[in-house]
């Protein structure tokens, strides 16, 4: 009975977002002020986003000039723009390298469990915890699940080192005291890593992306579950026919931007979970772009790595957005 209500639906959600001037309608065109005199009715704000404006601009925009570093031998002596040009030298030099397709294979692998595997779950999380009833209980919950965000990933390794300690672990008590050996030494083995990584990742961040998801479910017009209720739509129903729909702008936005960090696995996290035993399958371009430049001062080798990362994310952010444009009506622009 529950499918019979999506033209009831879709509807209401037209009718809600004309009610809220998202449409017109009548037709007539409405004549709004230029937008020069919106924004100096509204300074205030835009007083307070000049210093977001300024850190974007510093941080983001103005050290896109060091890709330039990419095609040049670079000098300390000579400076970024006095040294002399090498052309596509460091990009030949990568893709024929030894190292090059381990490294896009491990930072690949890594991306998928970031961008595809992951996304799902603060998805699930924002819907569990919308059906809570109980304020406190969900109030506690939430921030009991976001709050491992606020943890640098020094502590959070150091910790998962405690805990899967070889004899001494929590892991490795659990596993003697259940008639196991004890003695594995879970960072040490490759085969570990991903799962590893993805738990991690999951405790980390779950709770923390969950809240976008839940500012999105709060929009959802509250008329659209009375709709689904009358037509004998139990609260499972609801939730795929009423939230789901409801936030899927959201949904598409954050999935198309999230896999163009397919090829960014994070520095940070893995130069930390690195160790002898698995480094086949840690080694990624991130730590190898860091390891290169800065340990090395193969400067534009590096920046040549790192260039090459930009445009794949950028490849798959436009491609990703024209396919979802075409078929879900859902992109950035």
């Amino acid at each position: 009975m529950c499918a019979t209500t999506c033209d009831k639906i879709e509807n209401l959600q037209r009718e809600s977002s004309m009610r809220k001037g998202k449409q017109n309608p009548s037709g007539i065109t409405i004549r709004t002020k230029p937008l020069w005199k919106r924004m100096l009715s509204c300074w205030p704000l835009y007083l307070m986003l000049l210093p977001a404006i300024v850190y974007y601009i510093l941080i983001c925009y103005v050290p896109i000039a060091g890709n330039v570093l990419a095609f040049k031998d670079y000098s300390f002596r000579k400076g970024i723009w006095g040294s002399p040009w090498v052309g596509m030298k460091y990009f030949n030099m990568f893709f024929s390298s030894y190292d090059c397709w381990r490294l896009i294979r491990n930072t690949l692998h890594i991306g998928f469990i970031k961008c595809i595997l992951e996304f799902p779950f603060a998805i699930l999380l924002a819907l569990l915890l919308n059906e809570i009833r109980a304020e406190k209980f969900k109030k506690v919950t939430q921030t009991i699940t976001y709050l491992p965000h606020f943890l640098s990933s020094v502590i959070i390794v150091t910790m998962l080192q405690r805990i899967l300690a070889p004899n001494t672990g929590v892991l490795n008590q659990i596993i003697k005291a259940l008639g196991g050996g004890g003695d594995t030494f879970f960072l040490m083995q490759s085969g570990y890593f991903h799962r590893i990584l993805f738990t991690m990742d999951i405790w980390r961040n779950i709770g923390w992306d969950s809240i976008i998801y839940l500012a999105a479910i709060s929009g959802v017009d509250q008329e659209l579950y009375e709709a689904a209720s009358m037509d004998g739509c139990n609260r499972l129903g609801q939730c795929w026919h009423v939230t789901l729909p409801g936030i899927r702008g959201t949904i598409g936005l954050l999935f198309i931007m999230g896999v163009g960090g397919l090829l960014s696995s994070g520095f940070e996290q893995m130069w930390l979970l690195r160790t002898p035993g698995n480094m086949a399958v840690a080694d990624t371009l991130d730590v190898y772009v860091v390891r290169i430049g800065l340990q090395n001062g193969q400067f534009g080798y590096a920046s040549a790595i790192g260039l090459i990362q930009g445009l794949v994310g950028l490849v798959l952010v436009v491609a990703t957005n024209s396919i979802s444009k075409k078929f879900t009506e859902v992109a950035l622009w």
